[in-house]
């Protein structure tokens, strides 16, 4: 509803890149947090947190760039991957890669990934619920037109939203139900020793919960037109 302020004329701010900025603190924060709780030396991550970001970045760009992949290829120069507007990456790309290289890590220096796995799914969770909130505000994530009783109508003229009628209140959706599975795997981790099987069981349940509640997205790209599957 409010995808960006004009600071003053001319100058816009997206609320987009605020979020971006505080989830990115949010994580942080838990996760150093979750460290010191569960016994992990938190330079194991921050160490790393450059190749964390860049292969994050990368990635989540070009996993939008496959899912839109009917305009993007058009491009005349390679230049162009890099340049976008306002929030043209994917989460699911983002949370993909960032797991895969913190195994890679994990395996590389011969440790148990339990424990480093569940610090990881609990901040990811904690920071997706101030996300979710952010993204249904200015528009990034939206549902389709349903009969729930819970549509929201998205009113502002600058909205991207397309729909001209109320629509399924996905981020809002995703951000109660993140809020929920974080702090039912939060309690558990303070009582259960084997962690590794939270952190684990974690990824399949937040797999499960975008398999689910993609079903309402009112965004189509190149996977779900192709694949039946939206990314």
């Amino acid at each position: 509803m409010y995808p960006f302020f004009e600071l003053f004329s001319g100058f816009y701010i997206y609320t987009f890149w605020i979020s971006l900025t505080v989830c990115f603190f949010l994580f942080l924060w838990m996760l150093k947090r979750l460290c010191h709780r569960f016994g992990i030396n938190d330079t194991f991550f921050f160490n790393r947190i450059l190749w964390y970001f860049l292969s994050i970045f990368l990635f989540s760009r070009i996993f939008y760039v496959m899912s839109r992949w009917g305009d993007f290829k058009y491009m005349k120069d390679p230049i162009e991957f890099f340049f976008m507007n306002d929030y043209n990456f994917s989460l699911i790309g983002a949370f993909f890669w960032f797991f895969l290289v913190l195994y890679i890590s994990v395996i590389l220096h011969n440790l148990r990934s339990g424990k480093y796995v569940v610090v990881s799914v609990l901040s990811f969770l904690f920071a997706s619920i101030v996300w979710y909130i952010w993204a249904f505000f200015g528009g990034q994530i939206y549902g389709k037109e349903t009969s729930y009783g819970i549509e929201v109508l998205y009113g502002n003229a600058f909205s991207p939203v397309p729909y001209e009628v109320p629509v399924f209140p996905l981020a809002l959706v995703y951000s109660m139900v993140f809020f929920i599975l974080f702090s039912a795997l939060y309690m558990l981790a303070m009582f259960v020793s084997v962690r590794g099987i939270i952190g684990y069981t974690g990824i399949v349940l937040i797999g499960a919960i975008f398999m689910i509640f993609e079903t309402f997205n009112g965004k189509y790209d190149f996977f779900k037109v192709e694949l039946w599957i939206n990314f």
